[in-house]
């Protein structure tokens, strides 16, 4: 036991040699503590340093902390820039026109960080937020004679295929917040279609998928390279994707090309509202406390004066005034809408009373859900009209049509009523112009068909040497439009069609008429 006893003892002894501090007085170190003290001062040192370098070594900003969004949107680009000839030529149009670039930053400026921000959230490319440059030059009223529409340029079908009403109140192919989900909705899939190439899925948003897997089945077929750059395609396609990356590069490299992007505030601007009921755009105006041709301007969806009747009601509303709509809707909740009950008279007819009313047919069929024109003495009818003068409504549907009809080139305008049988085609042929042209004067596509009754306008080129007035005349005692057309050289027709006389048998005395008159051939 006591042998067993003295073993234990001198392992313990050992023990406590091994583990004693390093900077503990040993024979080996001599007693001088003072090599030990010098040595954990340094190392002191050296890590305070490394602490102080720390502290002081500049954080490098996220792309969300950026303050200007064009370096968000900058700092994220992943899809690659190639070093391809007609991605620099477009490259080198943008750098030439700076007033393109500034007035497209302008008017992205409410609209790009909510896209922004959708696009980030999805996990998708942001190339892809600068694609309404490349679409509508983020005019979120363009309308091309192709029938697209909005920043993101749907036509119908597609629209509808994504779920974009489109009706006589609202389209929402120019709904900025809806259409940039369905625009993103339709890339996605555009994305797995094409397995990641979003050089061809973006052709394919472009032109359609069919399009471009059609031109990838022929090279495949012929042996060629399947890149977008080596595909057959429309022409429109071919400089459609190195727009959009001639634009990503310059935006992630304003420095290198020696240009600077008008800064846009990396911040909300806009939030979505929706009060969940029919609202006249100058009260809701009214209650955000801003003007009506801006909040149009924010929600170019409304075709109309009012938000649709059975909805969508939302809106994009400044995010500082957001807080003075809500407490306004609340206050003065149902009261948003100006409608008037009206007992049908003898007489009456939709167009009767829409007149009465300064309103149209369409909105008074709407709100009273009539499946037809067909109306009863004694019956009522909800009358929805606007609570201000139509011009009020500056960027309706109606006044932009007024605005670009105002806009065409022609020494003058005929006005003509759509009759039974009657297309674009035969219409433009009749009056000797281009169907292309006459579509663009009534804001439609060429495809577009005509109703009974619609009314368009048509530019006329006069003859070499004629010199066009506007002439007004008050017809007088014993006039007909054949002894007028006769006094002013004239033709008949061209009085009826000028004045939309087609369903009115006999003139009267002191009726103003407009007339297109020749001075070289009359005197006026």
């Amino acid at each position: 036991m006591r042998v067993h006893f003295s073993w234990v003892l001198a392992l313990l002894l050992a023990g406590c040699q091994i583990t004693q501090p390093e900077n503990q007085t040993t024979p080996e170190t001599n007693g001088d503590s003072s090599s030990q003290s010098d040595s954990v001062t340094e190392s002191s040192a050296v890590q305070a340093e490394h602490d102080t370098a720390a502290i002081h070594k500049p954080k490098v900003a996220t792309p969300q902390e950026q303050s200007d969004l064009w370096k968000r949107i900058g700092m994220q680009l992943k899809i690659g820039i190639p070093n391809n000839r007609s991605v620099a030529y477009y490259r080198t149009w943008y750098l030439k026109h700076p007033k393109h670039l500034e007035i497209v930053a302008q008017r992205a400026k409410p609209f790009l960080y909510l896209i922004t921000q959708k696009i980030e959230d999805r996990g998708l490319p942001l190339e892809l937020a600068l694609l309404p440059i490349v679409e509508s030059a983020f005019d979120a009223f363009a309308y091309s004679h192709g029938s697209a529409a909005g920043l993101w340029q749907f036509v119908p079908s597609t629209g509808k295929m994504y779920g974009l009403e489109q009706n006589f109140w609202y389209d929402g192919r120019r709904d900025v917040d809806a259409a940039t989900d369905a625009a993103l909705d339709y890339l996605s899939v555009l994305g797995k279609r094409f397995d990641g190439d979003w050089y061809q899925a973006i052709a394919a948003y472009n032109s359609g998928g069919g399009t471009i897997s059609r031109a990838i089945r022929k090279n495949e077929r012929l042996n060629k390279p399947t890149d977008f750059f080596s595909l057959d395609l429309p022409k429109e396609t071919t400089g459609y994707v190195p727009k959009l990356l001639a634009l990503a590069d310059i935006v992630a490299h304003q420095k290198k090309y020696g240009i600077d992007l008008p800064e846009i505030p990396n911040e909300p601007v806009l939030q979505l509202v929706d009060p969940d009921e029919q609202l006249d755009l100058a009260i809701a105006a009214k209650y955000a406390g801003m003007s009506v041709k801006e909040l149009q301007s924010y929600n170019p969806a409304y075709n109309q004066w009012a938000t649709a009747p059975n909805g969508p009601h939302q809106l994009l509303i400044p995010v500082g005034k957001v807080t003075t709509f809500d407490k306004n809707l609340a206050e003065n909740q149902g009261d948003g809408m100006k409608l008037i009950r009206y007992k049908v008279q003898s007489g009456d007819t939709l167009s009767v009373i829409a007149a009465k009313h300064k309103t149209t047919t369409k909105v008074i069929e709407t709100a009273n859900s009539l499946s037809s024109n067909v109306i009863r003495v004694g019956q009522y009818l909800m009358i929805p009209t606007s609570v201000k003068d139509p011009k009020a409504y500056a960027l309706t549907a109606s006044n932009r049509l007024k605005r670009l009809q105002s806009l065409a080139r022609g020494q003058y305008k005929i006005d003509h009523v759509v009759q039974s049988g009657e297309s674009l085609w035969t219409i433009a042929r009749q009056n000797n112009v281009s169907y292309r042209s006459l579509a663009k004067w009534n804001g439609m596509s060429p495809l577009d068909t005509l109703r009974l009754g619609q009314k368009l306008v048509i530019w006329k080129t006069s003859s070499d040497g004629a010199i066009i007035r506007t002439v007004f005349y008050h017809v007088r005692s014993g006039d007909s439009l054949s002894t007028i057309a006769q006094r002013f050289k004239v033709k008949t027709n061209d009085i009826i069609q000028w004045n939309d006389l087609a369903n009115e048998k006999y003139l009267q005395p002191g009726q103003k008429l407009k007339l297109y008159v020749d001075v070289t051939k009359v005197s006026v």
